[in-house]
């Protein structure tokens, strides 16, 4: 990726820190909020902060594709994609909750080749580039040590449409309150990652996301040593429709133990 990366790993911090300064400005000021569904919104924020992030990343690579939470006239299968998620929390951001991101990957041949995630309430920049390992603030970090369940920390989240399908992943976060020192709710995915990456976490799992929540963070937890896969030990696609993400000491046992508790 040479030196055609370093250009574009700073374009990919600079839409991320962007997008984090107009969600800053944008907590002062009543913002507007549209319904996707019942629990899944949008606000004016989360679209001021997409038109910015893709601005700046079409500048730097022209030719490649966007994948958007928000939407987007240029959703392809181009060699290069850049997939973003303009407010990862949206939810959270509505109600003030101080818990939220701005989130870039670059899909370079169907594999991601680099990851920024910005927290900008607590000015956390965590990056990654495929086999050059996993940054917070420019310095390394690395997942955390702890090889037994019962003395982990885990993080969940429950998906948008839990009131149409049956698996609403409160079973498996219910046992796993049970068998560990517990398991938090944050509501932002690539957050619950990047903790994971950076050993705040132990591990991390999900169900029914999209290519936006977790490209970026799988990439950040892998490069800093940990693993990921899908519920049943397998490849995880990266589609989003399930991750567990860990230190890789939890990840066999996490698995086994998350195993059956859906319905």
């Amino acid at each position: 990726m040479g030196a055609l990366n370093e250009r574009v790993m700073q374009a990919a911090k600079e839409a991320v820190r962007r997008a984090g300064e107009i969600q800053l400005a944008g907590l002062s000021h009543t913002r507007r909020i549209s319904h996707k569904g019942t629990y899944d919104l949008v606000t004016d924020v989360d679209e001021e902060c997409q038109r910015v992030m893709i601005e700046i990343l079409s500048k730097e690579l022209p030719e490649a594709g966007i994948l958007a939470e928000e939407g987007s006239p240029t959703e392809s299968a181009a060699h290069d994609v850049w997939i973003v998620d303009p407010l990862d929390g949206t939810t959270n951001y509505a109600h003030r909750y101080p818990t939220f991101s701005a989130v870039v990957a670059l899909r370079r041949g169907g594999e991601i080749v680099l990851g920024a995630i910005y927290d900008p309430l607590r000015d956390e920049l965590f990056e990654a580039r495929l086999g050059r390992g996993a940054l917070l603030n420019g310095q390394v970090i690395a997942v955390s040590q702890t090889d037994r369940l019962d003395q982990s920390l885990l993080s969940t989240g429950f998906p948008y449409d839990r009131l149409e399908l049956n698996d609403t992943n409160l079973e498996r976060f219910c046992d796993m309150t049970m068998r560990t020192q517990g398991v938090r709710r944050g509501g932002s995915a690539s957050l619950d990652l990047c903790y994971t990456a950076c050993g705040r976490l132990d591990g991390y799992w999900e169900i029914r996301l999209h290519p936006w929540d977790i490209c970026a963070g799988a990439l950040i937890v892998t490069e800093a040593g940990g693993r990921i896969s899908n519920l049943l030990g397998g490849a995880c696609d990266l589609s989003g429709a399930e991750i567990v993400a860990s230190n890789g000491k939890l990840h066999d046992v996490l698995l086994t133990t998350l195993a059956g508790q859906g319905i």
